[in-house]
């Protein structure tokens, strides 16, 4: 699923700048379904695949396209709240499949799931669209339209705001070539590629993924599904913690905590399986400490590393290249995400599991150093103020070039 999930980035960004966000999410939500319906009624494995290449599929629609949907219906003041509710939606379905998932069958599980996307399409048609969205096809009315339903009292400042942004982002018609050739769209693209490396790189999807196979490999004596869904459980709650705290205590040092806190984790549950498995040493008298680290884990992770990324990508880019921005990160993520799935267990039976965790600690704590030394903060800034931020931060870094050079 999550390398299928690459393809439609790029095809959503054209479906979503021409026939719009909404429409985009709902036809996203289609794929969604045909991948539970052939669970529900497959005869082979081939049915299996075939299923998770839908799901894979609209997994890339959504996580392309809803970021920006978010971040342009929000206020300054609850858009960082907003923009994680994606991730928090996702932990919340995850934690689902721990609890219900060991309890039913399969086509049981499928159907369960297929509520869902059915309830989306029936109930978000009625929501209305991105008055970005509207003002870039140049519908003034809809766009205010849809600004009084997402709104009480007056719009008309907020309605010429947009209008403003629109009309600076539009002068030059985004194109891809813009994120790499405009200066503060290649360093806000170098930003976000980083975070999401730092996201992935830390082991959070093989962590997941590998929890009962984690949690398997000690003696304690609690069930490794019951585990797995403590560990979901700790999910959650911090996820929704993290929505709470991102637009008061600032997208910056959720980062560098979450950083910091996966790093250490890791490094320790590292620890135990060197002295469980290579040193071969007796470590039944804390056979718990697995656990509790990797619930620590959990809760770092998704108090920032989680959560916060999603809110950086709908910040950083102006309207006209901010989709393709979304597009490259969700491929780059995707890929590798993929990558750390299936090199855990390589590594971890060639090379030893605490091997594997002493990796995720060390490229853990090397995106701890790089988000402290170029991560601007964007907490309750305008989107103008964003990008008036970034061209100061390139033209301190021309200007230091230029004074090397001269040296």
């Amino acid at each position: 699923m999550i390398l299928c999930s690459a393809l439609t980035p790029v095809p959503s960004a054209y479906m979503a700048d021409k026939f719009g966000r909404k429409t985009s999410l709902l036809l996203g939500a289609l794929p969604f379904i045909i991948g539970w319906i052939l669970i529900i009624t497959a005869r082979s494995v081939l049915f299996l695949y075939i299923s998770r290449i839908f799901s894979g599929l609209g997994y890339g629609i959504v996580y392309t396209v809803a970021p920006m949907y978010t971040g342009e219906i929000a206020t300054n003041e609850v858009r960082g709240a907003l923009s994680t509710m994606i991730t928090l939606m996702n932990k919340v379905g995850i934690l689902a499949q721990y609890c219900i998932g060991p309890y039913v069958s399969i086509q049981a599980l499928a159907g369960i799931n297929l509520i869902l996307p059915i309830t989306f399409v029936l109930t978000f048609i009625f929501l209305p669209e991105s008055p970005y969205f509207y003002l870039k096809q140049d519908r003034s009315e809809r766009a205010e339209r849809s600004l009084r339903n997402l709104r009480s009292g007056d719009i008309r400042t907020e309605l010429k705001n947009i209008e403003l942004n629109v009309q600076v982002d539009m002068k030059n018609k985004g194109t891809w070539s813009d994120l790499i050739t405009e200066a503060t769209n290649r360093k806000a693209l170098w930003l976000s590629i980083g975070i999401f490396t730092i996201q992935q790189l830390c082991g959070s999807a093989a962590v997941v993924a590998y929890a009962q196979t984690i949690f398997s490999k000690t003696a304690n004596t609690i069930q490794p599904h019951h585990q797995s869904i403590v560990l979901g459980c700790v999910q959650v709650a911090t996820c929704t913690v993290s929505v709470l705290l991102v637009d008061r205590v600032g997208r910056k040092p959720l980062l560098l905590l979450s950083a910091l806190g996966v790093g250490l984790m890791n490094g320790t549950v590292g620890t135990f399986f060197f002295f469980q498995d290579y040193q071969k040493a007796n470590v039944s008298s804390v056979d718990w400490i697995p656990m509790a680290a990797l619930i620590v884990y959990i809760v770092c992770y998704a108090i920032g590393l989680s959560t916060v990324p999603y809110v950086i990508i709908g910040e950083m880019f102006p309207t006209n290249v901010k989709l393709y921005a979304s597009c490259i990160a969700h491929i780059y993520t995707g890929i590798a995400m993929f990558t750390v799935q299936k090199l855990f267990t390589v590594v971890g039976l060639h090379f030893g599991f605490y091997t594997v965790f002493w990796g995720f600690s060390a490229f853990s704590l090397l995106g701890l150093v790089y988000m402290l030394l170029a991560l601007p903060e964007t907490k309750g800034k305008s989107f103008a103020c964003i990008q008036a931020g970034l061209k100061r931060d390139v033209e301190r870094d021309n200007a230091s070039k230029v004074v090397t050079v001269e040296y």
